[in-house]
């Protein structure tokens, strides 16, 4: 099992959630989240005429647990569902889940997901 995690724009995540529930994968996590890339938040705004730097800006976090085997076609899911082709679109982690358990039933492994 992989988890992916992606960092998104947060105009794109209906997209995405969409996206992804067209594919038949569910079991999605979003937070709402604030940070900043390798631009450093970037964004530069003016209120009464006095300018100041944002220095983190809103994002979106998705969290989803995948089979092995869904891992390529899920990560293209978001790619081109979340891509404007501008600065900060976001980046998709992914790393290996040891185990899973759905409390409910006490299902274990890939069918707890």
């Amino acid at each position: 099992m992989k988890k992916i995690e992606a960092i998104l724009q947060p105009e794109k995540v209906e997209d995405v959630r969409m996206a992804l529930e067209r594919a038949g994968r569910g079991g999605i996590t979003i937070t709402e989240a604030r940070g900043n890339g390798s631009q450093k938040g970037g964004v530069q705004k003016q209120f009464r005429g006095e300018k100041y730097r944002i220095p983190l800006l809103q994002k979106v976090k998705i969290e989803i647990v995948v089979k092995e085997k869904d891992v390529d076609e899920t990560v293209k899911i978001i790619v081109d569902s979340a891509w404007t082709g501008q600065i900060g679109d976001g980046k998709i982690f992914i790393s290996t889940i040891d185990s899973a358990i759905k409390i409910r039933t006490g299902e274990q492994g890939e069918p707890a997901i």
